[in-house]
């Protein structure tokens, strides 16, 4: 019975949320430890799926580094990334897309469909989703890198987009764009959500991570934050290495029009539903 209770409490708490939140537009960037392993793949499904059945529209945008490092491995296509971003010549291109857009894409559809969802799986160059520009070069101890086909978002179309949410659909997106030239190029997944989010006008944009969220200068979890007081932990040196360009994507997408960005611990089970359904949430949100 007891059990039962804190079930029926639990549903009693979510119930504000799922009113404010029906009809909205959730952006989900996927990636890290919570692809690694069949089990969370089909949590992380579920919990997609539960978003769609409640009236919310999740789109997903996925990474792949790890799937295209060991395919790149048994190839044996060396890997080399510059601040950051995998140096990507003609033959990397050949495997990301082959990766992202294909079997990580495709897995996660399978995955969506076997649980009671509808997916469709596209990159950015489908129905002129993410028009491109190739990324300048970049500093590596001193010398300018040319990263080859990376590039980032230059524009968004959202129509297609709108289209498969307005019939039911759930868009699962490998951040890969076309430039001018009809050139592919290899997008960071980060920002590619980032300008997805902005484009659809997002409620929210949820990024999935390895971490817990974002921490203070004490090793604290920050649970809620504004844009300006996360530009000055910056400034601090508080938020440092990989965590300062997941931040700046994050204001970015408050400035261009998302409501609310979440940054969450992917492994955590059901992580997406504790962290909208529930009074606490269970990262850290920043807002305008």
């Amino acid at each position: 019975m007891e059990s039962a209770q804190d079930k029926a409490r639990v549903l009693v708490e979510a119930l504000p949320y799922l009113s404010t939140f029906r009809g909205t537009t959730v952006v989900i960037k996927y990636g890290g430890h919570a692809m690694d392993d069949e089990a969370a793949r089909a949590a992380f499904a579920r919990d997609v799926v539960l978003l769609k059945f409640v009236g919310i529209s999740p789109v997903v945008v996925h990474g792949g580094g790890p799937q295209i490092g060991s395919l790149l491995d048994r190839l044996g296509i060396p890997s080399r990334f510059v601040a950051g971003q995998r140096v990507t010549d003609e033959a990397t291109m050949d495997v990301v897309e082959m990766v992202l857009g294909g079997s990580v894409n495709k897995e996660i559809v399978r995955q969506i469909a076997a649980a009671g969802g509808r997916a469709v799986g596209i990159t950015g160059k489908d129905g002129g989703l993410v028009r491109a520009r190739k990324l300048a070069a970049l500093e590596d101890q001193g010398v300018r890198v040319d990263p080859g086909r990376v590039g980032e978002v230059e524009v968004v179309d959202p129509r297609v987009l709108e289209t498969l949410v307005a019939e039911d659909f759930i868009p699962v997106i490998a951040p890969v764009g076309v430039d001018g030239a009809g050139q592919t190029l290899n997008i960071n997944a980060d920002p590619f959500a980032a300008r997805i989010a902005a484009a659809l006008h997002a409620e929210k944009l949820i990024l999935l991570t390895d971490v817990a969220g974002l921490l203070d200068d004490k090793a604290e979890l920050v649970h809620q934050i504004a844009a300006s007081d996360a530009r000055g932990m910056i400034g601090a040196g508080v938020i440092k290495g990989g965590m300062i360009p997941k931040i700046e994507c994050c204001i970015d997408a408050l400035a261009d029009g998302v409501q609310r960005v979440h940054i969450i611990d992917g492994r955590v089970e059901h992580a997406i539903l504790l962290e909208i359904f529930t009074d606490t949430g269970i990262g850290t949100v920043i807002t305008r």
